[in-house]
């Protein structure tokens, strides 16, 4: 008896020791979860193509490939726009741009001046505003995009300070080519356009009145004639001003609320952006911290500094993606230094995908590879919004693994909120779901039956993944008419549009299911799939709720929101010194001009 007391005495030590070492495993895991640091890597229009970890051979990405080794590749990953200001929206807040009135009715779906009043709405709840007041340094380095003022030239009502950000460095816009001299205009060809019909229309009014006059029809005063004329003048004064300096008035680069350079100059651009992340990192060692580093890589203009330029195998193209991988190695790097790597989560993506239509004035493609699928930019084929998703944290996050589950860029804002300690908003909806689970092998399948695809303000399409089967079905109310018509996107227009003449429209609706047709390549037909009409009954019901879901909200990309205002806009200077300054030279900006 005494020794089977002994002997159970001995199990009972070695159970109570096992369950203080689990207790203390789980105590270092939950530690770990709780306030890391986050860094979130957004490229602009990159391709999924593009990268080596999603099968590219020829472009060298080993730094981005580095967090697939280390992470986990997510390879249905989807954002929730093709477009740049609606996805982004939606990545900050979680939700779908149509609920912040960041998804446009007309034709243009982004923000294309510094002086436009429309801009994320100060009502969203951003993941910056949430880890911010979870004791969180944050910041964003790079490309904003979602507004800047709303009634003065000093409201900064839509910036990033007035949305989460302690810092801010980067360009309140976006990059153009219209922004660096030698690389065309996204403009030219509307511009033309208008202002043929501005003088055509001048031109028959002026005749129609004259006759009128001459033939004693109806008596014009000459003054009315003279405050048309009047009119007309100021009109086209103002125009060919302001696109005679675009440049100027919206392509400059913020720290903060000041503008520090104007117009922004590419020189060495990345390395600038590279060095004030790396210093946020370094100033915020022994605070957990936020950092957005949105590269201005790859949108057109594209540009390379000289360590890079030449040095790939697709061009300016090439250039530019090998030398963003060189900005997130430098990042990477930055963060082994500090012993960070274990209390970091870092994310990589894209906005969307790559632009498909971009080509040189001189025939080279500046576009980028959006590998085996349909479409790019603008366009709900998965080649818009199927996007690299890398994530890596060592120890918590899988490594080398690759989930081929429905996941979106909304889905960011719970994750991290969740990590940060954050409680999620009760009063709105939030589209996205927490992805660690998923990171971490604890479930196999997405939370999102259901994604909703939005061409700006349009439901375009449907994806569904049903819970009992690996079938991922695709559902289109509408297409976009590609020009040429056997091409793979909208050439004559340089992006698709979503409305009218633009598009097709299918009744009944085109099915596709993705886990055998990647591609697009085939509709589903009733004869084809036995399911078809209980597939699309059930999408039908799934969009009915969407649907009830929403609520009407101020369209921020209207006509109204979109035009140049001058009052709103922001100069270093003044007109008169063509809004000139460069802080980042040192100096003053008159100096700075005359130098």
């Amino acid at each position: 008896i005494f020794h089977l007391f002994l002997h159970t005495r001995k199990k009972m030590v070695l159970l109570l020791l096992l369950i203080i070492c689990q207790c203390a495993i789980n105590s270092i895991k939950t530690h770990r979860v709780s306030k890391p640091n986050i860094i979130l890597l957004m490229a602009d229009d990159l391709g999924i193509g593009d990268l080596g970890c999603y099968g590219n051979r020829t472009l060298r990405t080993p730094n981005i490939d580095r967090l697939a080794e280390e992470g986990v590749t997510l390879t249905q990953h989807i954002a929730a726009s093709p477009l740049c200001t609606p996805s982004r929206a939606a990545f900050l807040t979680g939700r779908y741009p149509i609920r912040s009135g960041m998804a446009a009715f007309s034709r243009v779906g982004v923000f294309l001046f510094s002086a436009s009043s429309g801009g994320l709405p100060s009502g969203e709840i951003t993941f910056a505003k949430l880890l911010k007041q979870e004791g969180y340094a944050t910041a964003l380095i790079g490309k904003w995009h979602l507004g800047m003022n709303c009634e003065s030239s000093n409201d900064f009502c839509h910036h990033p300070l007035s949305h989460g950000f302690d810092y801010f460095y980067g360009l309140p816009v976006t990059n153009l080519r219209d922004c660096k001299p030698g690389q065309g205009s996204v403009f030219l060809k509307g511009v033309q356009k208008s202002l043929v019909i501005l003088i055509q229309i001048t031109g028959i009014a002026l005749v129609s009145l004259a006759t009128v006059q001459y033939i004693g029809l109806l008596k014009v005063p000459f003054q009315a004639l003279g405050y048309f004329l009047l009119i007309i003048t100021i009109s086209l004064v103002v125009l060919i001003f302001f696109f005679y300096h675009f440049r100027h008035l919206n392509c400059f680069l913020m720290r903060d609320h000041e503008i520090i350079q104007q117009p922004l100059s590419y020189e060495n651009l990345t390395q600038r952006l590279t060095k004030e992340a790396m210093q946020f990192i370094v100033r915020n060692t022994d605070t957990p911290f936020l950092l957005v580093l949105s590269y201005l890589h790859v949108h057109t203009a594209l540009y390379a500094s000289e360590n890079f330029k030449g040095k790939s195998k697709h061009g300016l193209y090439g250039d530019a993606v090998e030398e963003m991988d060189w900005s997130v190695g430098q990042v990477l790097d930055v963060l082994e230094k500090h012993n960070l790597n274990d209390k970091t989560l870092v994310y990589f993506t894209s906005d969307q995908g790559a632009h498909v239509e971009e080509i040189s004035s001189a025939g080279e493609i500046h576009g980028g590879y959006n590998g085996i699928y349909k479409g790019g930019k603008s366009t709900n084929w998965e080649g818009g919004i199927r996007v690299p998703g890398l994530l890596r944290w060592p120890g918590v996050v899988q490594a080398g693994a690759n989930i081929d589950e429905p996941t979106s860029n909304m889905d960011i804002f719970p994750t991290i909120a969740k990590l940060a300690g954050a409680q999620l908003p009760s009063d709105r909806v939030i589209d996205g779901h927490d992805l660690l689970p998923l990171l971490q092998g604890k479930v196999t399948r997405s939370k999102h039956e259901f994604l909703f695809h939005y061409c700006n303000a349009y439901l375009n399409a449907v994806r569904w993944h049903p819970g009992n089967s690996e079938s991922v079905w695709k559902v289109f109310f509408f297409t976009p008419n590609f020009s040429p018509e056997d091409s793979n996107g909208c050439y004559d227009y340089h992006v698709c549009f979503c409305h009218g003449g633009f598009v097709t429209r299918h009744d009944p609706p085109l099915l596709f299911d993705l886990s055998r047709d990647p591609e697009e390549k085939v509709p589903l037909t009733p004869e084809t799939e036995s399911r078809f009409y209980e597939i699309l009954g059930v999408v039908q019901q799934a969009v009915d709720n969407h649907t009830r879901s929403l609520h009407a909200v101020p369209n921020q990309l209207s006509w109204d929101n979109l035009l140049w205002k001058p009052w709103l806009q922001l100069c270093c200077s003044s007109l008169f010194q063509s809004c000139y300054c460069d802080y980042e030279s040192g100096g003053s900006p008159l100096q700075a001009h005359l130098g």
